[in-house]
């Protein structure tokens, strides 16, 4: 149990430190006013993998992390990701299955497809939640309010995030596809034990 509590601390540490550094150095897309970090999620759907715990931790020191170095919009929309990390990492202990097709890793996974469409509504949904809470109290930047209400909010955070969220699921999903016999990522070796217990279930 020690072990476990200790590695689970490395981990979220570590990912605390990428999902801080992501942002500094991925190369981002703009798409005025809005701009999107490649990859800025994926250390906290990785850590979705492991345990609600751990996702929490994640959010929330990558949280503390834009506190301090960034505005406070990006850190509210960054605490808002607390929203689905836990509803998907509560999910994924349920029906750890979802992430192996037939027993395999595989990106045309449909089940997971769908899972990371539902993550990905209720991460956009938070997003446009605080960025509209900004808007109406008059502290965004001029550019969004040219542009308008229902084409800075609705389509560039709510459409542009739900994209941005898919995407960086499935970066995270590939990673952690890559990695799960190496280092024995909980969901995956529970799907793996799922499908051994049906199988002999089935015998």
């Amino acid at each position: 149990m020690r072990n476990n509590s200790v590695r689970n601390l490395t981990i979220s540490a570590l990912l605390i430190g990428l999902g801080v550094l992501i942002p500094m150095v991925m190369p981002k897309i703009v798409i005025g006013p809005a701009s999107f970090t490649l990859a800025s999620h994926v250390p906290v759907f990785i850590a979705m993998f492991f345990s609600p715990a751990v996702a929490v931790a994640v959010v929330l020191g990558t949280t503390f992390g834009f506190f301090l170095s960034t505005t406070p919009i990006i850190a509210m929309r960054a605490l808002s990701h607390i929203i689905f990390a836990v509803i998907g990492a509560a999910y994924l202990q349920r029906h750890p299955e979802i992430v192996l097709k037939n027993g395999k890793f595989t990106l045309a996974n449909g089940r997971f497809q769908l899972f990371n469409l539902v993550i990905g509504l209720i991460h956009a949904a938070a997003e446009m939640l605080v960025v509209s809470v900004f808007y109406f109290m008059g502290n965004m930047p001029e550019t969004f309010y040219s542009q308008g209400y229902m084409y800075t909010i609705f389509i560039l955070m709510g459409v542009g995030g739900l994209i941005h969220s898919l995407i960086d699921f499935n970066i995270a999903y590939f990673v952690a596809g890559a990695l799960y016999k190496q280092f024995n990522l909980p969901i995956f070796v529970k799907a793996l034990n799922r499908k051994k217990n049906l199988n002999n279930a089935t015998a």
